[in-house]
Order: structure tokens, then sequence, then C-alpha cells
């Protein structure tokens, strides 16, 4: 047996206003999109924004279903909005943040596992690393570089290659 230790890296500021001008303006349209959010079962809502390589800013917010598999996080509502309009388009950056009825989030808000799965494969299809920034409604904001400083052991596309 063998130990593997695996790190990533966390870029951490003390709140929003240490940010620089676009990553803030980025995470103030991510706030802003919580307020469309459709959480009427879990009062959490979810904002995302995300930078694409040509300027373009597309927002989105977490849809609920009664079906609780039927809803589907913000974070995939935009990239998947981003990779229908514009396919050939690399995205940037990706900020988060969410917002609870009943009590207030005061710690960075990070992306489910099937969100940073399709993060994954967004950054491979472009070939482009993004940039994640994610905070909850005050607090700390946490920036990072590349989906595998949030999922270190992701699935890749050759595990569904066959070999002859």
């Amino acid at each position: 047996m063998q130990e593997i230790k695996i790190s990533v890296t966390v870029f951490e500021y003390n709140d929003i206003s240490d940010l620089p001008e676009q990553e803030r303006h980025l995470m103030e349209l991510a706030v802003k999109a919580t307020d469309f959010a459709y959480a009427p079962y879990s009062t959490f809502r979810v904002g995302t924004a995300l930078l694409l390589e040509n300027g373009e800013i597309i927002t989105g917010n977490n849809q609920e279903n009664m079906a609780y598999p039927s809803g589907l996080c913000a974070e995939r509502v935009a990239l998947f909005y981003a990779a229908s309009q514009y396919p050939d388009v690399a995205v940037n950056t990706v900020a988060i943040t969410a917002r609870a009825n009943d009590f207030e989030i005061d710690h960075p808000v990070a992306p489910c596992g099937a969100c940073r799965q399709v993060m994954a494969e967004t950054e491979n299809r472009s070939k482009n690393k993004m940039k994640l920034i994610m905070m909850g409604e005050k607090g700390k904001v946490q920036v990072v570089e590349g989906v595998d400083n949030i999922l270190p052991l992701m699935f890749h596309e050759e595990n569904l290659k066959k070999k002859k």
C-alpha cells in the first residue's frame, strides 16, 4: 500500500469588498440572481454568474421541483445555458453564492458534486481552467483556480473509452 496526499490551493478574502473589481461585479450579479431562484421547498436560494471568454456574462439560479430530482442547481442552469448559446466559448470565471430564508449563511458555498463534475467536463471541453469564486451572504470569500481544486479525484473522459 502507498499513501498519496492530495492538496488543493484556496485563496481566501475577508469579504466581497476585497475582491478585484471584475470579480466583485460578477459576485454581485450572482447575489442578484438569488432573487430569482425558485426554492419554495428548501428556501435555500443559490445564484451564480459566469464570465465567458468573449466577455458575456450568464447568470443562473436554482430551480426546485416538487419531484426533487427534477430540479436543477444554479451552476448547471448557467453552464448548460452558456453551452447551448455559446458552444465554442470557454467559461473563465464562475461566481457562486447562496442565501436562506431561515438562517444566515456566513461561510462560502461550494458547488455540489454533480455541478463539480459538469464544471470539470466544461473545462475539459474548452481546454480552459475556470476560476471559481464562492461566498455565502457575508463573511469570507474563497477562490480556486480550476475545478481540480474542488474535485481532485474527478471522473475523466478516458474512463469511458474501451480499449481494444
